[in-house]
């Protein structure tokens, strides 16, 4: 099988070189190197956007893009998606700037998500991978969602599982579900776009999770988005998850979708013990996105950019 096609690969750092240069190292080792990778830096006040010059100098196929500010997770992988599409590429490849990829990581994405469309016909709307922890196991936060059927098309031969939404943690994204669907919401700037992303383009048809495309993700612990964690120290980062899947829920299912995720927000907080004071921000949060509704940004149908 004829494996390519124009790929592109969006990688979204701030102020973590040490990591972004692992990154950097295991991209340039990829079995199927993107043609261009755009790293998006969000504004860094370390070293990163003077090394990341003269990488572009050695090697022409990363191209360096300064943000004047940060405009956060979100921002970056919108602005990634946008200037990848305008260059007109058939696949993004998206993932952190502390993520792994092993060398052959991105090569079964792209062949994974043309075997299934060659032999079922379905599109699928992404192909993502197994994302894994540092010491092997699987990473809880990057954990794929299923859909009631997820086996369907399951066998040695073709180790795909239909799932509804992922991480941007090696995610590949063709061109047509962004011409339809539209870019991930930048106003969001930190959790949940890559959920509300992959939700939204996956009601085409569901995305396929490929595990034998592995992924190390190198976060410090390994624990996955649950409001009984909440404290001082990440209460900002709640916040913004409470706010943008509010704002999903209330888009996409009514109020009883956000009263269904708060009674959920609700049982874990209590279940952590969470300080009072913590969960009326959370509440709040939750109360602020349901009319919390930015735009959804599509590519202009008449330039196709």
């Amino acid at each position: 099988m004829n494996i390519r096609s124009s790929l592109a690969a969006v990688i979204v750092t701030y102020n973590r070189l040490d990591k972004l240069k692992r990154v950097i190292a295991a991209l340039q080792a990829q079995t199927c190197l993107p043609e261009r990778v755009f790293v998006i830096d969000n504004a860094s006040t370390d070293e990163t956007g003077s090394w990341l010059t003269q990488l572009q100098q050695d090697d022409p196929r990363f191209q360096h893009v300064r943000l004047p500010e940060n405009i956060g997770g979100a921002g970056g992988f919108y602005e990634g998606a946008r200037v990848a599409y305008e260059e007109g590429y058939d696949y993004i490849w998206f993932s952190d700037d502390d993520a792994y990829p092993e060398p052959n990581a991105i090569e079964l994405l792209l062949t994974g998500i043309k075997d299934f469309e060659a032999r079922f016909t379905w599109r699928p709307s992404f192909a993502c991978s197994a994302v894994k922890w540092t010491n092997g196991d699987l990473c809880e936060m990057n954990t794929p969602s299923t859909v009631w059927d997820w086996p369907r098309f399951y066998s040695p031969e073709t180790p795909y599982f239909l799932v509804g939404s992922c991480s941007f943690v090696s995610v590949l994204v063709p061109r047509w579900a962004i011409q339809k669907h539209g870019f991930p919401i930048k106003e969001y700037f930190i959790w949940y776009d890559d959920a509300e992303y992959t939700q939204r383009i996956a009601k085409s048809y569901p995305g396929i999770y490929c595990p034998n495309s592995v992924v190390v993700h190198d976060v410090p612990e390994n624990k996955g988005v649950n409001y009984s964690l909440v404290n001082q120290a990440n209460i900002w980062k709640f916040r913004y998850g409470a706010r943008n899947e509010a704002s999903f829920r209330r888009r996409e299912q009514g109020w009883a979708g956000v009263a269904v995720f708060a009674r959920g927000v609700r049982r874990q907080m209590r279940q952590g013990n969470v300080e009072k004071s913590l969960r009326r921000e959370v509440y709040k949060a939750i109360w602020q996105g349901c009319s919390f509704n930015p735009p959804i940004v599509r590519p202009d149908p008449d330039t196709g950019v």
